[in-house]
């Protein structure tokens, strides 16, 4: 890597070219100052980051210490919870108080809706995803399982019909006419200020009219009428001379519905960026985002297609006034949390910088753009949400960072938004201390099962076998933990002001069982909730017309707080003689999910897949869950419920099995023709094998040096 040695820094040249020449121009930041003062708080900072990492070892090895000294006599809970605040794990909570956060944008205030997530290393995945703000229902509903029947890229005019009656349906419940049903409508008219809808020669109109917002076209002749429900917008298109207007009674073409109001671009868990090459083509890819100049070439259907961020949306009101609604959902970026370092730049110790104190200085100077045109954040902020932290220690401390960041750049104070990822379990029992550490910036908390059932796991590691992982939904400290966060969030002002969010549904092609499942999320008081893909947006948007977030907020204060003594609940297992055939099955199912992300993120350098499990369902898989699964076989290794030998010939086993889920990938090697040479498949056993010694658990250690070394023999 070559190098340029700048205040005591030695950074890459890529970085610092990237910075100076395409990130610093415009922005009125002075290159030589803006090094300077990095280099100090970077050599401030990364001592207390250093230290602050060391802490969580010190206090898990205190945990475990105390777990082999109770091993055999009946778990005390009120012994436990005394321990863990002796050691600091666990805080006293001070007096209520409610977040002060102000400057924030509406999808994040005074909306609600489904959030994407995205990964930044792929320009045409985040132009898509922030594009994701308005998604066609129809194309929605056809391309998915919704509908009965088979579904392709041929134009079937009977299922056309099926989806056509599926969104009608969905009017009637949602946007209900005086007298009929949307089903017999066959002309719209605006007189007035009023939305009038012909069933035949009677006419009919919205039981409240002030769903109707707005339109295009003219008023007896509209080309698309704007209405909104729950704060959210729905477009009717109407054209004759498109196939499905020309089917349908009242010509109407298409019925484009607001989806991902937000969008987290991820460098976190969703990425394989492992050196300075890598960093800027993420940091690249934000920066266009800011600017709001990004674009991705490629080809589809043999032809060639630029891809590009939307404009916004233009209607006359129902007033005959401009509407102007954003085009795009409001990006989020999720920096890499405290532990990582990267060798893009080496301090004068000669150790790597933190990248996460690296990723909140970049991702904000490149945010600088946007806060001149405003085509992100409309209220002069930039979003970082932040995971992996470690209770309010650890929360103070970004809060430090990113005022450090905002003196350095000359921005207002509080300008950085802040999310914390509640998916550590130090940060779980003390989030509401958590958030009071960072009441003036806060905007989001979220619970996330894969992330947080690993770090169950790893932090009682040594309580003993955990119980099979199908079953942690089932257990107390899941659910508990599920509506302490919400409790929390509520108490601490949330309503109106934050987002509290819920994690995502990982089988992008069951459609059909989220839209049965995952109106759940808003029904618990989730103003957002995560979804894999565009279409799952849309589709999710469904149920925040159904719910009204916020009414459920107001019910959900008036319930009883959850315990958190139900969140210590350990779910270890009571029980380990289970037979062999499921221990086996339990194995290859964690087995396969690690083989079938590790192999593309080692190979290919792709942070984000979608791996079909043994049952060939096809899962989102990303580094939380590569956490879990590894953690879990881990935990039995530790504890004897496998063995060693037994668990390396289900690898090998399931690896010639992912090696033919993949075989029709041209730039796929196969793990199976030689075990000992693949990289991959030696990345996949150490995450398992040396899995007990990883700190927190967490699988980027491991997997950043297995891609480095294989990125050196490419």
């Amino acid at each position: 890597m070559k190098v340029i040695d700048k205040n005591g820094l030695k950074i890459s040249s890529a970085l610092f070219e990237f910075i100076n020449n395409e990130v610093i121009p415009g922005t009125k930041i002075d290159i030589e100052d803006f090094w300077s003062r990095f280099s100090n708080i970077v050599h401030e900072l990364s001592p207390i980051n250093k230290a602050l990492i060391q802490k969580r070892e010190t206090i898990q090895k205190r945990i475990d210490e105390w777990h082999r000294s109770n091993k055999g006599k009946d778990f005390n809970k009120i012994e436990y919870v005394a321990f863990l605040k002796s050691i600091g794990y666990l805080v006293d909570e001070e007096k209520n108080f409610s977040i002060e956060t102000t400057e924030v944008d509406q999808e994040i205030t005074s909306v609600a809706g489904p959030q994407l997530v995205v990964p930044v290393d792929n320009a045409r995945y985040a132009l898509n995803a922030a594009n994701a703000r308005w998604g066609s229902l129809y194309d929605a509903l056809y391309g998915a399982d919704v509908i009965p029947g088979k579904y392709g890229k041929n134009w079937d005019k009977e299922r056309a019909i099926k989806v056509i009656n599926f969104v009608r349906n969905f009017f009637d419940e949602n946007f209900p006419l005086s007298e009929t049903s949307w089903k017999e409508i066959s002309k719209i008219q605006i007189e007035k200020d009023k939305l009038v809808l012909f069933a035949g020669s009677k006419k009919d109109h919205l039981k409240n009219n002030n769903q109707f917002v707005g339109f295009n076209g003219e008023k007896d002749n509209p080309s698309s009428i704007l209405i909104k429900n729950n704060n959210l917008h729905i477009d009717i298109v109407i054209n004759s001379n498109t196939e499905v207007g020309r089917i349908d009674i009242a010509n109407i073409s298409d019925v484009i519905a607001e989806s991902a109001l937000s969008t987290i671009v991820d460098n976190e868990d969703s990425v394989a960026a492992v050196d300075a090459e890598d960093k800027v083509k993420c940091y690249r890819n934000w920066l266009g985002l800011m600017k709001g100049d990004l674009t991705s070439t490629f080809e589809k259907n043999g032809k060639i297609i630029v891809r590009k961020l939307n404009p916004d949306r233009i209607y006359t009101s129902k007033y005959e006034k401009k509407i102007n609604l954003h085009g795009r959902a409001l990006l989020l970026n999720r920096n890499v949390g405290h532990l990582m370092t990267n060798s893009s730049i080496l301090l004068k110790d000669g150790s790597e910088i933190p990248e996460g104190i690296m990723d909140a200085f970049v991702s904000t100077l490149c945010a600088l753009h946007d806060f001149k045109n405003k085509k992100n954040s409309r209220t002069g902020s930039v979003y970082i949400v932040k995971p992996k932290m470690h209770g309010p220690e650890e929360v103070a401390f970004t809060n430090t960072l990113f005022e450090k960041v905002e003196e350095t750049l000359g921005i207002k104070k509080y300008s950085i938004k802040v999310g914390i990822m509640d998916e550590e379990r130090r940060t779980t029992v003390n989030l509401k201390e958590c958030i009071r550490k960072v009441k003036n910036r806060i905007v989001f908390i979220n619970t996330g099962f894969l992330d947080r059932t690993g770090d169950e796991m790893h932090t009682s590691f040594e309580a003993g076998p955990m119980i099979f992982k199908g079953e942690m939904k089932k257990s107390t400290w899941l659910n508990t933990y599920e509506n302490w966060n919400v409790d929390v969030g509520l108490s601490c002002g949330f309503s109106g002001k934050a987002q509290i969010g819920k994690g995502m549904w990982a089988m992008p092609d069951q459609m059909a069982n989220m839209l049965e499942q995952k109106i759940d999320h808003p029904r618990s008081g989730a103003n957002c909730a995560w979804v894999p893909s565009p279409t799952a947006a849309t589709l999710h948007s469904l149920h925040y017309h159904k719910i009204n977030v916020f009414d459920e907020q107001t019910k959900i204060k008036l319930r009883g707080k959850a315990k958190i003594e139900n969140i210590l609940e350990i779910p270890k297992a009571d029980r380990t003689n289970w037979p062999i055939e499921d221990i086996n099955r339990e194995l290859e199912n964690n087995a396969q999910g690690i083989l079938g992300y590790v192999v593309r993120w080692i190979d290919q350098g792709v942070g984000c897949s979608k791996v079909p499990d043994v049952n060939n369902v096809g899962l989102m898989e990303d580094r939380a869950t590569l956490r879990i699964s590894s953690q879990h076989i881990a935990n039995w290794l530790h504890h004897e419920i496998c063995s060693k030998e037994q668990v390396i010939k289900i690898m090998k086993k399931m690896a010639t099995i992912v090696d033919d889920q993949n075989k029709n990938d041209p730039n796929y090697k196969k793990m199976s023709d030689d075990f000992d040479k693949s990289v991959a498949f030696s990345a996949a056993c150490d995450l398992v094998f040396k899995g007990r010694y990883q700190p927190s658990g967490y699988t980027e250690p491991l997997l950043h040096k297995k891609r480095l070394e294989k990125k050196s023999l490419d």
